[in-house]
């Protein structure tokens, strides 16, 4: 039985890989280590919580001596870093909690699998570190790291790291880099699950700028398998593009949801534009297609009804989020609307 490292596995993306993991490949053991901030919500596993292929543990990925004890108590083979601070207005407000997780506590994570000799490393990163793009064109694997937030400049930090290690120490790693995720057990600062409960309590949706702003939206599931690809086919030092091809400007995904909730445009509310906003990100996906036989299986209509049918099925999940820190946050952006 293979046995993996997966941090922050109580998070969005982080949940959705260890509950596929538990439910789809019964010859892996997760060790789940989460240091439970704002978006890690153990809620989110509520049904694995004592699934016997599940140790979960509190901890932060910066103390090297919690995670060296974890490599040695489970004979941990690989480590999958979805541990990240990620919301690009928190790194604006508050950029040295990003440097601490993203950077520092990657760095803990490295010299842990390099000293004990780990099989693969495997690092979540995003395509918010190659900066923003023209009205042409996509991100390939080769496009060079221009961050524009503090956010993407701690990732695209932690990126450099992992490749410093591969190429100093040999130690064996993977980067992956997703557009923007969406789905089930999405924390709601992010744009589709805010714009959700907004429409659903007939609250504002602040909507940055002119709304014209371009992302590729890839639903949360298809990018758990193309993780699970690479863990288990790429070859070692390979970085891998992962896109659901389909680029929707912020205000064509806001109607959608409207449009699906029966809510008026009277909600959109346009709101200062945040400092740097990247205009457009589009994902070159084709070498993760080609060479490891992963392709998007959700097509955003199909996606975002599942995303939707899943908030208004998970009422009490979202009202639990949004009673605490995040109510807090989100009327200090943009008042008590």
């Amino acid at each position: 039985m293979k046995k993996i490292l997966v941090t922050g596995g109580a998070g969005f993306i982080g949940s959705n890989f260890v509950r596929m993991m538990l439910s789809e490949h019964k010859d892996y053991f997760v060790v789940n280590l989460d240091k439970l901030t704002y978006a890690g919500n153990l809620e989110n596993l509520a049904e694995f919580m004592e699934h016997p292929n599940h140790k979960f543990i509190k901890g932060d990925i910066c103390d090297g001596g919690l995670i060296e004890k974890i490599i040695d108590e489970y004979r941990i083979d690989a480590i999958v870093n979805f541990a990240a601070e990620s919301h690009v207005d928190r790194s604006i407000m508050e950029p040295k909690v990003f440097i601490d997780t993203n950077i520092t506590g990657t760095l803990t994570l490295l010299e842990v699998a390099r000293n004990r000799k780990l099989e693969r490393f495997v690092q979540i990163s995003t395509d918010e570190v190659y900066g923003s793009l023209g009205p042409e064109g996509k991100f390939t694997e080769h496009t060079p790291l221009s961050p524009n937030s503090p956010y993407s400049a701690s990732k695209a930090a932690a990126d450099h790291l992992v490749c410093a290690f591969g190429h100093t120490w040999d130690l064996k790693y993977n980067i992956t880099r997703c557009s923007n995720n969406y789905g089930q057990y999405q924390f709601p600062e992010k744009m589709i699950p805010l714009m959700i409960n907004n429409a659903l309590n007939d609250k504002d949706l602040p909507v940055y700028g002119d709304g014209l702003y371009i992302r590729d939206w890839l639903y949360v599931n298809d990018h758990c398998t193309a993780v699970f690809k690479v863990l288990q086919k790429a070859p070692p030092g390979e970085i891998y593009n992962i896109g659901g091809c389909n680029e929707k400007t912020n205000i064509e995904v806001i109607n959608l949801i409207l449009n699906r909730l029966g809510k008026s445009g009277s909600l959109i509310k346009h709101v200062t534009d945040r400092p740097g906003h990247d205009r457009r990100y589009a994902i070159d996906a084709s070498k993760i297609i080609n060479e490891l036989g992963w392709k998007p299986s959700v097509s955003f209509e199909e996606g975002i009804n599942k995303t939707i049918d899943w908030y208004l099925q998970n009422s009490t999940w979202l009202d639990n989020v949004v009673s605490g820190d995040y109510l807090k946050y989100y009327e200090s952006m943009y008042g008590n609307r």
